[in-house]
Order: C-alpha cells, then structure tokens, then sequence
C-alpha cells in the first residue's frame, strides 16, 4: 500500500490510517504527521487526533486503545511541514497539539519544548529538509552538526535544532544524558529566539514583575492572596511561592495528585492569571489545564546549589496533572524570570560563589535536574533562551485509528 495515499477520512466498519511517525522529544513523546498527508479541512483534524491517541478515555485514563500513554506528556501530536513562502527565516513549520487524556479536548494554545527537540530530526528523516544546507557545520568529533529552522505555529516563534547527523538521518547515539530518561543519545541544543510574549505580545503581560492573586475560599497566604510573577517566555506562565501555599516545595508528583486541595487551589490561580495576563476575559473562559501554565516554586534546602541539587526547585502542572518533569517551555519562563529581580522565581534562586561565570541555571525538577539559559540583549529585551535534550525516532509507518 502507499503510504502516501491518504485514505476517506471515516470508513464505517473498517480502520482508518495515514503515514505517520512516533518520537520521543526529551520526556516526552509524539505522533507525528507530515501536513500534506492530513485532510485540508482541519475540522477533520480532532477525530483522527483523538483516535489515534486513545481519548477519550473517561473511565480507566489509560488510552489503552491508542497510542496516548495516560498521561499529559504521551498524549501529544505534532504536525510538520514546508513553512510559510512568505517566511524565509524558517526550514520547517510545526504546530503542536496536546489531547486530553479522559476528555476529548484538543488544545492548540501553546508549544511544548520536550517535543520541539524531535521536529528537526523528523525533517530530516523524513527528508523535509535537505542535509547540505547553509546552517551545517562541524562538530568536534568531525561529525555533521545540522540546524534546522523551525516556526512553531502556536507561538509564530522561531525555534533552531542543531544536532549529529550520520548517513542522512538524525543521529541517534551520543553520550548527553537528561533526567528522566533512560541512558544516553545524541545531544539536541534547541535556541528559542525572542520567546517573549509568545501569546500576549509581551515578556511580563501585566508590567509587574510580580501580581497579588486572589482566589475565592483561600489559596494560602492572608485573605486568599498569594504573590505570582507572570510571564510570557516560550509560553505563558504563572509561577507562585510553594510557601504562599503551605505545601513543600519538594513534593512528589504523586504527592501532588493526591492533594485534590492543592491542585484545586494552582487550577484557580490558573484561571485568575489567565484573565491578568489577558488570555481570557472571565475565569470561565480560560481553558482547562492550558496555558497559563502553572507552576510552584521554591529555594533549594542546603549551603549551596551543588549540594542541595540546583539553583532553584520547580513543581510543574500539565493539563492539570503533576508533571514528571518540567517542560522545556516552562523551565525557559523560569529561567528569564530568574534574571528579573523581583520575581517569585528570582527570589528562590540560590546563587553558587562564582556562578556568573557559568552558563544558565539548573532546574531540581522531580525527575532531577535541567539546565537552561536565558539571554538578555542590552536594552533588557529577551533575546534567547537555550535548552539542551535528546530526542529518537521509535516508529514510523501508518498509524490506525477507527
């Protein structure tokens, strides 16, 4: 069969399928299609979506039935094609979807930087791209460093991919190892360029570099208010103190599930930052578990960062489940929040004796440790924000959904 045929979109009695490929992007993973082999009309979009993913899965939130893994950081889909002609500073454009895993939702607000790893290598497997372009370059070793320009849809920002390549397609060994993942492979550098005010248009949507919340029934901290730095850096996010809480800053992911309280009380500070920063206009209009995302922060316990595991400790919300690691995208809010005094995040930071000369911070996540930079231009405008992951191909062929 041609895998290049696209079948009707809905057969009664039978499966339905389209070329497809499946990566894992850092701690995350994805099925991938390729825009030309997608119907036209995107209405059509959801259903296969939704079906290929095994959602909605109300009951048992397993997605046994799909591909999804039951929970937010392998119910994902990603989209790759040729960019705009009107756009000459990208290879590639890309959007990313997030489906619920219980519910039938299909979010296309915001970008996921785990998955962002894996959109160069699959342009160049899957020849999108051609290899001998004039963003490659050498390696140490002498090997075939390639950068693929990448414009994510969901923000109309500008992503460079730079890795190994070895006979045509993306290399798969390496020695760079993250948290969370098993072994190691080769390294992915992914450049956000200008990542502020990827939805709102600016770094800090309100101007302040922290906003007094206040949320009905309580939230911690005197009368319900807890203090939150909103910012836009790759996406929009919200980032309060673990103390304002009264939660320890160190919880488990399981922890965290378990305390319906607590996720209660980050869902409605949520949806009062989303309104503060302008992504909806009530509360009852932002989106369930979408952007803004949320996270809790605090200083790491210990005399120094190398012993207490990082420079600042982060707990991380993905469509209102506990994240098993922070998303690259909210890990790069956290970063630019570092570097504006003031902030929640600037406030947790614990700064090693001579640290100015090392290159970023580490994030203590709950999975462990990430590192990433933020870079300011001299008119204090967000210039870059750079994050090391690894990404492999696992699958590719036609993926079936009924």
């Amino acid at each position: 069969m041609d895998i290049n045929n696209t079948p009707p979109i809905k057969r009664i009695g039978a499966q339905n399928s389209l070329p497809a490929a499946y990566y894992r992007g850092g701690t995350s993973r994805a099925v991938f299609f390729q825009r030309r082999n997608l119907p036209e009309d995107k209405t059509q979009w959801a259903q296969i979506f939704l079906g290929v993913i095994g959602s909605p899965d109300p009951t048992y939130g397993r997605q046994l039935d799909g591909m999804g893994g039951g929970i937010s950081s392998l119910s994902k889909i990603c989209i790759v094609g040729p960019p705009s002609p009107d756009d000459p500073d990208a290879d590639v454009e890309y959007t990313f979807v997030a489906l619920g895993v219980r519910d039938a939702s299909v979010d296309y607000s915001s970008n996921c930087g785990n998955m962002s790893a894996a959109v160069g290598p699959f342009a160049v497997d899957s020849g999108l791209v051609k290899l001998k372009n004039p963003h490659s370059q050498q390696n140490a070793n002498g090997s075939a460093l390639t950068t693929v320009r990448i414009r994510n849809t969901n923000t109309g920002k500008l992503i460079h991919a730079t890795f190994p390549v070895v006979d045509g397609e993306a290399t798969a060994d390496g020695d760079y190892s993250i948290d969370g993942v098993a072994g190691t492979a080769a390294r992915v550098q992914l450049d956000f360029l200008r990542p502020g005010g990827s939805r709102t248009g600016r770094l800090l949507p309100t101007g302040n570099a922290t906003d007094l919340i206040r949320i009905a029934g309580g939230g911690g901290g005197a009368g319900g208010e807890v203090r939150a730095t909103l910012i836009d850096a790759g996406n929009p996010c919200c980032f309060v103190l673990a103390s304002d809480l009264n939660v320890d800053g160190t919880m488990s992911a399981q922890q965290i599930d378990e305390d319906a309280g607590l996720k209660a009380r980050l869902e409605a500070i949520r949806r009062e930052a989303a309104v503060a920063m302008g992504l909806a206009k009530t509360t009852d209009d932002a989106i369930p578990g979408s952007v803004p995302k949320i996270g809790f922060v605090s200083k790491p316990k210990g005399d120094d960062a190398a012993s207490s595991g990082g420079n600042v400790v982060v707990r991380a919300m993905s469509v209102g489940q506990p994240h098993k690691a922070v998303p690259v995208t909210v890990a790069l809010a956290v970063a630019a929040a570092s570097k504006i005094p003031g902030t929640t995040v600037a406030d947790c930071v614990l700064v090693e004796p001579g640290s100015e000369e090392r290159r970023g911070i580490d994030i203590s996540h709950v999975s462990g440790r990430l590192n990433v930079d933020a870079v300011y231009d001299d008119r204090g405008d967000l210039e870059a924000a750079t994050v090391f992951r690894t990404a492999r191909r696992l699958m590719e062929g036609r993926v079936f959904w009924k």
